[in-house]
């Protein structure tokens, strides 16, 4: 693997333990590790390059999105529906789901996320169609294609609408074919040593959505497998009159009473935890993955991310769907985090550098990993780099490691770099052509929504 060598570069925000601000240093990259970080280090790599202007930081972590989603975007009938209602309507296009079309939204969401700084990505994936193809197989050839790590979710739903879930019946299965295609994921594609580019976590899709048999069912998987569990949870009030309705529990109660607490779990949203079971993450280690964006869109609520941060709850910064969030940006998530949370908590809101910690260290421990997330000898050499020439950072580079809150950035970065190899160059995806990606994108997009119409798609009764 060819060495790189990035020379003085102006501020390199470390995230590591000691929250190091480097200026002026070199960092050299081999086979793929940071081997060292320093002023005028001697070494000479295969490439070089100069980073005088540069801002470095370590590679952004997106803990929880649906790239199946994509191409499902900015639809008018559904702009101002909340989750029930949204994905009810939603439902009549993604039951048209294919491998294609999956390659397709891998490939040019997870592209975006690249050139926004993220060179992770765990994907959601929950919506198998009968007859799609080899979904899991689709994306983890897109991030092949384009050198991201990928984390991908054997998702599963198992309530259809005559179970008393939202649904359609043709994209359910039952518990026996999700656990057998489970264990199959696991062998086939989970790596769990240092550097992997390839992870799967068990992620059943949410408590409105799935039975008690496959949560509890997946939780043993899960664990005699030794991968992780992901769910969504506490999003929005009417999930809560579900579990209550239905359980007679609150939604973590009854998470909890089928085995799905613990350090190797993390929920998506996490919007409506009270103070007792805020307490209850705290003790045993049960993360959250936070989607302001999304929650924003949706009108789900604010999560109570002061009060996670201060009990030590793990948190990690996610983008959510493609079509809760209209885009795959976790540097605009960084910014929304900041000014929702100014908004709502004021002085007791965290800094702009504890949401980029989010978004990286915290990101790293909600995934299971200690190699990612920071930029520090020996870990994997995933980060990117801004230009801070531009106008739009005139005045504004004062704080480096605040930047990306307080100010933002909305363009795509200079340089993305994952596991010692760029792929992203002067903000362009390497080794890909983009407007043929998007021209092919564009022509699926478009027989997948015909196709919807035809079906009748409440959805796009106003499009």
């Amino acid at each position: 693997m060819a060495s790189v060598l990035l020379r003085n570069i102006r501020s390199l925000v470390s995230c590591d333990d000691e929250d190091r601000v480097y200026r002026g240093a070199d960092l050299l990259v081999r086979d793929g590790v940071i081997a060292a970080i320093g002023k005028n280090l001697p070494d000479r790599a295969d490439e070089e390059l100069d980073c005088s202007r540069m801002l470095c930081y370590p590679g952004l972590i997106n803990t929880h999105h649906h790239l199946y989603q994509q191409f499902s975007r900015n639809l008018p009938a559904v702009q101002n529906l909340e989750l029930f209602d949204w994905l009810r309507a939603l439902y009549e296009i993604w039951k048209n789901l294919d491998e294609e079309l999956v390659r397709l939204s891998s490939l040019t969401g997870m592209g975006e996320l690249m050139k926004n700084g993220c060179t992770t990505c765990f994907d959601h994936h929950y919506v198998f169609p009968r007859g799609s193809g080899d979904l899991l197989a689709a994306q983890f050839s897109a991030a092949d294609t384009l050198g991201i790590r990928f984390a991908a979710s054997r998702g599963s739903m198992d309530l259809s609408r005559k179970d008393g879930g939202l649904p359609p019946d043709s994209v359910v299965q039952t518990v026996d074919e999700i656990l057998t295609d489970c264990d199959d994921a696991i062998s086939r594609w989970h790596d769990p040593g240092f550097g992997s580019m390839r992870t799967v976590a068990l992620a059943p899709c949410s408590p409105f959505s799935v039975s008690e048999t496959l949560l509890r069912e997946s939780a043993k998987l899960a664990r005699q497998r030794g991968v992780r569990l992901h769910t969504h949870l506490c999003e929005t009030r009417d999930e809560e009159r579900f579990t209550l309705e239905r359980f007679g529990l609150r939604p973590l109660a009854y998470m909890e009473s089928l085995g799905w607490v613990g350090p190797d779990v993390w929920y998506a949203h996490g919007i409506h935890f009270n103070d007792e079971e805020l307490r209850l993450l705290a003790r045993t280690g049960t993360g959250v993955a936070h989607c302001p964006g999304s929650n924003m869109k949706l009108s789900s609520g604010v999560a109570r991310l002061p009060e996670l941060l201060a009990l030590g709850v793990p948190v990690g910064l996610a983008v959510d769907g493609s079509a809760s969030q209209d885009g795959s940006d976790l540097l605009e998530e960084i910014r929304l985090c900041y000014l929702l949370h100014r908004l709502s908590w004021s002085s007791r809101a965290p800094s702009g550098y504890e949401i980029l910690k989010l978004a990286t260290r915290g990101g790293a421990r909600l995934l299971g990993r200690t190699d990612v997330g920071l930029l520090a000898v020996g870990k994997c050499a995933d980060l990117f780099l801004i230009d801070c020439r531009k106008p739009e950072l005139a005045g504004a580079l004062e704080d480096p490691k605040s930047l990306l809150a307080t100010v933002g950035f909305r363009q795509p970065v200079d340089y993305t770099m994952v596991n010692g190899k760029f792929t992203v160059r002067e903000g362009r995806l390497c080794g890909l052509d983009e407007q043929r990606l998007a021209q092919e994108a564009d022509r699926a997009c478009r027989a997948y929504l015909a196709r919807a119409v035809r079906d009748g798609s409440a959805a796009l009764r106003h499009a």
